[in-house]
């Protein structure tokens, strides 16, 4: 029996391996390697590579630098509760799932979908807006949108009217959630995502139609990170950060120049 091939889920693959290579630690590791392998031939032009590398693992770890990255991304502030009211419903975008989670009877939503649902729902309560999650499933298994209207409705008691479960990438995120929610006249949303994620989803929601209101949550940096960190040393939480921020910037790149 043979598997007809999705050429959309391949390209999601791909997208994803090319953005894992161009992304700490690969990169950095890729230069090191490199460097290593090319000094054997031309020492100077070696070395400085693979220095770069461990320069690069550094400011993407250091959490002063690594704070400069998000300033640039975390720019929406807290939502206004007085602009929550011109909303016509809530979006929550999926952020991963855990996929061995046998406590909950195999799989779930990730820790980052939850900081989203968390604040998503605590929103959903104080305006009674309706609720829409949104994400697919590119693994093939449970659509993630399941997971989070499961743990909306069972962990934090909000009901969710829509589940957009197709999507596979943050612009599919907007357009098929355009497409749900213009068939129940809605035109004006409240978005949830994390903060360093905020630009480029408010940017693909908007371009598919919709008048979004941010709501970002979870911020990686904020106002005096830079101040917080001058004494600071590289550490796990600084790396996942710096990681996030690197993502975000090659991802709104990524997305200008396809647009």
């Amino acid at each position: 029996m043979h598997m007809a091939f999705d050429s959309t889920l391949a390209l999601f693959w791909l997208k994803k391996a090319i953005s894992i290579a161009v992304q700490p630690p690969v990169a950095p590791l890729l230069l090191i390697a490199a460097g290593l392998v090319l000094a054997a031939q031309r020492r100077r032009v070696g070395f400085a590579l693979a220095w770069a590398g461990v320069a690069a693992t550094l400011l993407l770890s250091t959490p002063m630098s690594v704070g400069w990255l998000l300033a640039g991304l975390e720019t929406a502030p807290v939502v206004d509760v007085a602009g929550l009211h011109q909303a016509q419903a809530i979006v929550v975008l999926g952020a991963g799932k855990r996929r061995n989670a046998p406590e909950y009877g195999g799989e779930t939503v990730n820790r980052l979908a939850l900081e989203r649902l968390r604040y998503a729902a605590r929103l959903a309560r104080t305006t009674g807006l309706p609720v829409l999650v949104s994400g697919g499933a590119p693994t093939g298994n449970v659509p993630e949108a399941m997971l989070m209207q499961a743990s909306l409705e069972e962990d934090f008691r909000v009901p969710v009217r829509w589940v957009e479960k197709a999507s596979l990438d943050t612009q599919q995120n907007a357009q098929f959630s355009a497409v749900l929610l213009g068939a129940a006249g809605v035109h004006r949303i409240v978005l949830v995502t994390h903060a360093a994620h905020m630009p480029r989803a408010q940017a693909a929601f908007e371009d598919s139609g919709l008048q979004v209101i941010p709501a970002p949550t979870a911020w990686l940096g904020g106002t005096g990170a830079g101040d917080q960190a001058l004494g600071e040393l590289p550490g796990p939480t600084s790396a996942y950060a710096g990681w996030y921020a690197v993502h975000e910037w090659l991802g709104l790149l990524a997305y200008r120049l396809t647009r």
